[in-house]
Formats: structure tokens, C-alpha cells, sequence
């Protein structure tokens, strides 16, 4: 395959963005030169963070429990609320990029496909994202639907993100990852929060925020949001239809009536209008413009009881409600969700962490197109849980021993057991040193089960039908991983995980030989049938490097290499596009500047290699260039509650291509480069 070049050569922009990142730091502003005694801008405390106060951030995602991520034994990583604030993202997929090794492609204006160490796609099935303690996947296809998840992003206290396994705690789909995305208690959000802006992508966009003390022991907020973002060109350059336009409003109430017990109730309630275009092959060539209608709510609650510093008990339940009308396809669907978590400490050198749950989900579809349909068209599936661990103190504040496992019982293959692991070493406070062996699963999916999907064929008269199959087994890994964490100076910090994964019963589709008939008429069809043929093994790392260059000016900068060491599939199965779908290096360098106590300069550059995809239509080689791209956010704040804010996205080329959808015939387009403006008012 011959990947065409972008219209600027690759080093010519690297080394342009990187004179610029360094050049706008060659001298200290006078500003700050002139003044002395202690900062008061807010950026100030994050550019004052070294490894020490990173690796103390509290992490509740890798063992389900508060601890530093200095004791993680996990590839993990926090976007804090600064760093989401300074970076200039509108959105939390976009937020995303911020993280290590995590690969994240905008397919248009209103789709994103989000994993980790590979298998990328818009129905990506391998992460499991949750979001305040909510899971957010849909059993449609055990992947996530990006433009539901969102709020007002000053109300996120941070997003933690584990590259890895985290199935024996987080139960099937915690594959290659998990993404905890957490908002502040109300009482950290008192107050009033006005936010608006606009621009060329960014079109307009409005939040507001109010939040109040109730009383000594409880804090109510309210959030209603709105936005609008214009489409991207198609990859052919003509206008497309991908438009995105989204209002959504939410509560949050916090209660701690005594020391011992705290509550949480909290809802969100969205309504959106996502514009589609669907290039429908079958029966006859044929485009289709349709805007789906989403609809969404849901209610969460959760409870909490100390029985002391070494014992805690925690039960939450929740409800999620969606309604959306693809175009192809049509999906009510209910789901509840009681979950149960109990901690004990005390025995020794060791403390446990056990508990359970239950899902129930029912679905109703409509299909709407005869060349994708589901069936039944209304299904009811359940999930049961146990998981427990055991984190053994095998040297105090050295070494740790954690082995822990998750077993579950799901509709589809049944009994599934998903056990870890994990050591971590720490000799001293520069140097931690970790390592994991894990085995997760992947539970198919509602689509996977039924699927009846009708494309062309090889030759005219002649069609290709994908086919579900209702006995497919569940698909594995066993990955291995180690890291390492160092602070060889205060001012400098890396972290390292490298990781080797070996992937099992992957779920491809076996041809077959036998043509069947079709309900077009004279045409007739080759079955494709889904099967647990395939088998993978990937290896790679992800290096991250922190680096206060001068008290006012910070660079963080990340690398990733993604290698598939054997690819290969049983019985004549066809691998599609899992081996191409995801870069095999990524690179990100980020700038963060206080000219003064009043301005802030963010600079954002990023590099992601070429993509490689099979058209499924004749079988063709389909290539996604590599790109440069950069970001560029410059902040006043006259004052302390109020904050102006001009972004510049994408600033290298006029538009780049991410990722070609082949899923429902989507249509590629292109990340425009943009610019738009923000107001932000705190009283």
C-alpha cells in the first residue's frame, strides 16, 4: 500500500512547531522577572507540580479503592482539571489525547474511535469507560458512544486512565483499558459558572453552573449545557453531512450526615441531533442523509459507610435510559445496575476488597433498512458478578504482593474467570518499579449474536452477507506487563510501561464457499460468518516525561510504539482491519508558559503515524497519512474570576484525515484546522 504524503513534508513541520515551543520560552517574562512572593495565577500550581506531588494524585480506578498513584501497580495515568483547562479541548474524547499511548481518532464531526495498545475502531469493544462510577458501554456492540459522554468540563475533577487489563476488578471489556472519568463532589462547586464561546468548528457553545451549600453537610449543583459544531469535509473534499448539535442539563447532590456516611445522587438528562451520511451499497449505490435523534437520562446513587480506617462498605445503583434512531437501525434501551463493595484491613499484613453486582439490560430495535437488520428485534441480558482481591504487605512500604480475580456469569458464554497478578517495588521515593500478569476477556456483543449485514461483492451480482453467530465463546487475553517510575532530579520525571499481549478467540468472520440467496431479487450471496478464528500477539511501550524547565514554564512530553508481532487467522477467517487500524507510533509534546500572572501560553504538538485499512467493498488498500498537528491556547485573566481564553486547533494544515469508518458505510472526512474564543466568568 502507497500511503500519499500530507502536502508539507513531516520534518519540515516537526522541526517548525518545535522552534516554536522553544522559542517562546527562550526568555523569562519581565512580568514575572519584576515580581516577587508567592503565585496567585491559577496555572501556577499546576506548573509547580513535580513527580512527588504527581505520584501522591489519588486514584480510585485501579484497585477500587483511594490510593496514590505512586502505589499503582498499573499503567496509569490522571488528566487533572488544569490540564483539561489548559489544554483547549471542548470535549472529553478529545481530552483523551492527552494520555500516553492512548489512541484517539476523530472519524467527523460528531465521532471519535478511542482504545488502547490496539484494536481501534468507532465500535471499538476493548475499553471499558465509566463515568462516576457508571459503565457507559452499549451490549449493541460492548463499545461507546463518545458524544453522550459529556458535562461541563470545569466540573470534572479528573479523568484516571489504566492501559491494561483491569478485568479482575472491572469485569469483561476491561481489555486493553479502563477510563474512569470522575466529576467534583457539589461542595468543591459552589458558586456560579457562566461559559461561552464560539468560533469556526467550534460554532457556539454555552454552559452554565450553579452549585450551593444546602448545609454544613450537603451541597446541591445544577449544570445545563449546550452546544453546536459545524461538519468536516468529506476526504473527497466536497461538504458532508456530520453536523453535531447537543443540549443536556444534570444534577449532583452530596451529603455527609456523620463522619462515617457520605451520599451521592446524581442525573443527567440529554437530548442531541447527530448528522449522518451513510453510503449505502446494497441493493444499488445510494447516499442517505439522515440526522439521528438521541435521547438519554439517567440516575445514579451511591452510599458509603466507615466502619473505621481499615473497613468500608459502599453501595451503588443506577439507572441508564437511551433512545436513538441511526438511520439503519433503530435502540430503546433500559439498563440497572446494584453494585456492592466491601474493604477490610487488619489481617496482618494484608487487606481485602470483595464485593459484587448485577445488570440487567432489556433492548428494543426496529430495523429500518433491509441490508442491516438485528434479531429478535427485543432482548433481555444480565450480568452477575463477584470479584475479590488480596493486597499482601510483603515488605512494609517496599514491596507489595496483589492477587486478586473477577468471576462472572453473562448471557452470552456463561461463566467467564478473569484473575490477576501484581508486584510493585518501591526502594526509595525515586524509584518504583512494577510488574503484572493478567487474563481478560471480551464478552460478544448484541450485534455480534445476530447481525445480518449485506454488501457488494467481488464481482457484479454478486453480494457479501455478514453473519452473527449465537455460539460465539468469549474472546481472550493474557498480557504481560512491567513499569517503571523515576524522579532523578526534582525537575524531571519518566514513567515507563512496556507490555506484551497475546490475544485469543478473537471474534472474525470465516468465508464459505456455498452462495445463498438474497432478498434482492436475482442477486445472490457469499456468507461470511462470524467465528472465534482469530489470533493475535502485540507488543509496545509508553513513555511519558515531565520536565519544569523554569518555575514558569513546563514540558510534558509522551511517546508510544505499537507492534504486531503475528497476526493470523484459522479456517480461511478474514482478520479485516484490527492490524491497521491503530498507529504504531504516537508522539506528543505540550508546553505550558505563565508570561505573567495574568497570561498563559499552551502549546500543543502531536504526531500520529499512518493508518492502514481494506476497503470491504472490493477488498482495495485504504491509507490514512500520518500528520502532524498543533494546538495553541492563549488565556487572560484580568482578574480572578473571570478568564478569556483564544484556541487554535490543528494550526499546522488546512485539515488532516484520522481514521476511515468502514462500519455502516460511514463517511471518511477530515479535522479541519480551527480556531474559536472563550468566555469564562466564576462568581
Amino acid at each position: 500500500m502507497n500511503v500519499s504524503s500530507p502536502r508539507l513534508a513531516p520534518p519540515r513541520r516537526l522541526a517548525a512547531a518545535s522552534l516554536l515551543l522553544l522559542a517562546c520560552g527562550l526568555c523569562e517574562p519581565a512580568a514575572l522577572r519584576a515580581e516577587s512572593g508567592d503565585p496567585t495565577a491559577s496555572g501556577q500550581e499546576y506548573l509547580d507540580l513535580g513527580l512527588e506531588d504527581l505520584m501522591n494524585l489519588t486514584v480510585t480506578s485501579v484497585a477500587r479503592k483511594s490510593q496514590r498513584v505512586s502505589d499503582a501497580a498499573a499503567a496509569v495515568f490522571v488528566i487533572t482539571q488544569e490540564e483539561i483547562r489548559r489544554s483547549g479541548v471542548t470535549n472529553i474524547a478529545d481530552a483523551l489525547r492527552l494520555v500516553p499511548g492512548l489512541d484517539v481518532a476523530r472519524i467527523d464531526a460528531n465521532k471519535w474511535a478511542v482504545s488502547s495498545r490496539g484494536a481501534n475502531g468507532r465500535f471499538a469493544s476493548k475499553m471499558l469507560v465509566l463515568f462516576d462510577g457508571r459503565t457507559v458501554y452499549t451490549p449493541l456492540f460492548s463499545g461507546v458512544f463518545w458524544d453522550r459522554q459529556d458535562t461541563v468540563l470545569e466540573d470534572i475533577e479528573r479523568i484516571e486512565v489504566i492501559r491494561g487489563p483491569g478485568a479482575a476488578l472491572w469485569g469483561a471489556n476491561a481489555v486493553n483499558g479502563v477510563i474512569n472519568i470522575i466529576t467534583r463532589p457539589a461542595w468543591d462547586s459552589t458558586g456560579k459558572l457562566v461559559s461561552a464561546g464560539g468560533g469556526t468548528s467550534e460554532r457556539g457553545f454555552a454552559e452554565f453552573r450553579y452549585g450551593s451549600q444546602l448545609s454544613a453537610q450537603s451541597a446541591l449543583r445544577l449544570y445545563a449545557k449546550y452546544l453546536s459544531r459545524a461538519p468536516q469535509d468529506a476526504v473527497t473534499g466536497q461538504e458532508a453531512n456530520n453536523g453535531w448539535s447537543a443540549l443536556r442539563g444534570g444534577f449532583r447532590f452530596d451529603s455527609e450526615p456523620t463522619q462515617q456516611n457520605s451520599f451521592t445522587l446524581q442525573g443527567d438528562i440529554y437530548h442531541e441531533r447527530l448528522h449522518d451520511t451513510y453510503v449505502r451499497m446494497v441493493p444499488a449505490p445510494d447516499t442517505l442523509l439522515h440526522t439521528t435523534p438521541v435521547l438519554g437520562l439517567n440516575v445514579l446513587s451511591r452510599f458509603k459507610h466507615s466502619f473505621s480506617d481499615q473497613a468500608d462498605f459502599e453501595l451503588q445503583f443506577y439507572y441508564d435510559r437511551t433512545d436513538t434512531d441511526l438511520g439503519v437501525i433503530k435502540e430503546e434501551r433500559d439498563t440497572y445496575d446494584l453494585d456492592v463493595q466491601n474493604r477490610i484491613a487488619g489481617f496482618g499484613p494484608q487487606e481485602f476488597i470483595f464485593g459484587g453486582g448485577f445488570r440487567f439490560s432489556h433492548d428494543q430495535l426496529a430495523n429500518q433498512i433491509p441490508a442491516l437488520t438485528l434479531t429478535p428485534t427485543g432482548e433481555d441480558t444480565h450480568l452477575a458478578s463477584f470479584f475479590v482481591q488480596d493486597d499482601i504487605t510483603v515488605y512494609p512500604d517496599r514491596l507489595h504482593l496483589i492477587l486478586g480475580t473477577k468471576l462472572e456469569h453473562n448471557s452470552y458464554t456463561g461463566w467467564e474467570v478473569q484473575p490477576n497478578a501484581r508486584l510493585i517495588y518501591t526502594p526509595n521515593r525515586q524509584h518504583t518499579v512494577w510488574g503484572a500478569v493478567s487474563r481478560a476477556i471480551r464478552t460478544p456483543s448484541r450485534g455480534e449474536e445476530s447481525l445480518s449485514l449485506y454488501q457488494p461483492g467481488p464481482v457484479p451480482g454478486v453480494l457479501i452477507h455478514l453473519q452473527g453467530n449465537d455460539r460465539l465463546e468469549a474472546e481472550e487475553l493474557l498480557a504481560y506487563e512491567a513499569g517503571y517510575r523515576v524522579e532523578p532530579t526534582p525537575v524531571l520525571s519518566a514513567d515507563l510501561a512496556l507490555f506484551y499481549n497475546r490475544y485469543r478467540k478473537l471474534s472474525v468472520f470465516q468465508p464459505s464457499l456455498a452462495p445463498q440467496p438474497t432478498p434482492f431479487g436475482p442477486l445472490v450471496a457469499l456468507p461470511f460468518t462470524l467465528g472465534n478464528f482469530g489470533r493475535v500477539e502485540t507488543a509496545g511501550a509508553e513513555l511519558a516525561v515531565d520536565y519544569r524547565m523554569l518555575p514558569w514554564w513546563r514540558l510534558r512530553g509522551a511517546y508510544s510504539y505499537l507492534s504486531f508481532l503475528s497476526a493470523e487467522a484459522q479456517a480461511g477467517a478474514q482478520l479485516g482491519n484490527l492490524r491497521g487500524s491503530s498507529p504504531r507510533h504516537q508522539f506528543s509534546l505540550r508546553s505550558s508558559q505563565d508570561l505573567s500572572r495574568e497570561v498563559e501560553l499552551d502549546l500543543w504538538l502531536r504526531y500520529v503515524s499512518a493508518l492502514s485499512f481494506t476497503d470491504t467493498s472490493n477488498g482495495s488498500a485504504v491509507g490514512v497519512p500520518e500528520y502532524f498537528t498543533l494546538d495553541c491556547r492563549l488565556a487572560w485573566k484580568p482578574v480572578s474570576d473571570f478568564e478569556v481564553a483564544l484556541v487554535g486547533q490543528n494550526l499546522l494544515e488546512r485539515q488532516h484525515q484520522e481514521f476511515d469508518s468502514q462500519e455502516l458505510a460511514t463517511q471518511a472526512t477530515r479535522v479541519p484546522r480551527g480556531v474559536y474564543g472563550k468566555l469564562t466568568w466564576q462568581f
